[in-house]
């Protein structure tokens, strides 16, 4: 019974020491112009929101996601292959590599991946 009210009034002790040394730090300097506007990636926000924005640049965006989500989904497969005792996961995750590949190779082919054209 002693013990668990010394650990009790240690734990509040503990976060009441924990909250006021956050509102000590966190209170920081004054507001400033630069700290109170949001930052939009280099964007104004206040801005009209018709810019023209680059086509090419948002067909490499994608082509990136695209092509990044593929790779994740090949992560697990040497996990799956040290499970199982057959090659059809080998053959499927060859095969994924290929299809990945070939999509790779015509993007190239087409000129999407050229940044100035």
């Amino acid at each position: 019974m002693n013990f668990l009210f010394y650990a009790s009034f240690f734990c509040i002790v503990l976060v009441l020491a924990l909250l006021i040394i956050c509102f000590l730090v966190s209170f920081g300097g004054l507001m400033d112009r630069e700290k109170s506007s949001p930052f939009e990636c280099g964007f104004d926000p206040n801005d009209s929101a018709r810019t023209p924005f680059s086509l090419r640049f948002f067909l490499l965006a994608v082509i990136f996601l695209i092509f990044d989500i593929e790779i994740v989904l090949l992560m697990p497969f040497p996990m799956v292959d040290s499970f199982s005792s057959g090659g059809e996961y080998l053959l499927s995750g060859v095969l994924f590599l290929m299809v990945l590949l070939l999509g790779l190779f015509y993007e190239w082919d087409q000129g999407s991946l050229e940044w100035n054209n």
